[in-house]
């Protein structure tokens, strides 16, 4: 009677053995299906783009000012709190630019010479059109003599262009009687349809 016992009892140890190790292998086949969240750092960064119109050289990178400089901005417009509007910074966040180090800023710079040098030459070879503005596949041909294509977020619509080199956005106007070369960062989020670089015009 005993042998009996102790033999249903190693059976029913058998059993419950067996159940859980099937438990435990159907959660490790469970496991791939949940992937886990990247960490913040493992991200790739929204500005982490091909680079075109870089220099030969490697640019002077100068030091970091103590207090926050306005260099390469003062003639863009920025966003501003305005009275009476307590939201207005929150509501009007997607438009604006990925603040630049001092780096990115050098190598944008350099890259803006670049540009405005290869859009001057569209200047100096004329044949604008009305209203002064040139062809948009001028100005596409003298940014791709600079390595910058679609992947770089090329965008040009009636003598405005813009691009981001890799490091910076570079952007301006092209017309027969002008030419801005500006150096910024990328918006938070751009103008759809259009490239990392123009500012939306909608709102929130």
């Amino acid at each position: 009677m005993l042998i009996r016992r102790s033999g249903a009892v190693v059976a029913l140890l058998t059993l419950a053995l067996t159940a859980a190790c099937g438990t435990q292998r159907g959660g490790v086949r469970a496991a791939p299906s949940e992937s886990p969240r990247p960490s913040p750092d493992s991200r790739p960064s929204p500005d982490s783009r091909p680079a075109c119109a870089r220099p030969a050289e490697a640019p002077t990178v100068a030091p970091s000012p103590s207090a926050p400089s306005s260099a390469g901005s003062a003639d863009r417009p920025q966003e501003r709190s305005w009275d009476g509007a307590p939201h207005y910074a929150e509501n009007h966040a997607y438009r604006m630019e990925a603040s630049l180090t001092p780096e990115q800023r050098a190598w944008g710079t350099a890259s803006a010479g670049l540009v405005r040098a290869e859009l001057e030459k569209v200047r100096e070879e004329g044949g604008a059109g009305a209203y002064g503005v040139f062809a948009e596949e001028r100005i596409a041909a003298a940014l791709a003599r600079l390595g910058c294509g679609e992947e770089h977020g090329v965008y040009i619509a009636e003598g405005f262009y813009s691009v981001h080199t890799g490091e910076a956005c570079v952007s301006g106007r092209l017309t027969k009687t002008e030419l801005i070369v500006e150096v910024h960062g990328a918006y938070a989020e751009p103008q759809p349809g259009t490239g990392p670089c123009v500012e939306n015009r909608g709102g929130h």
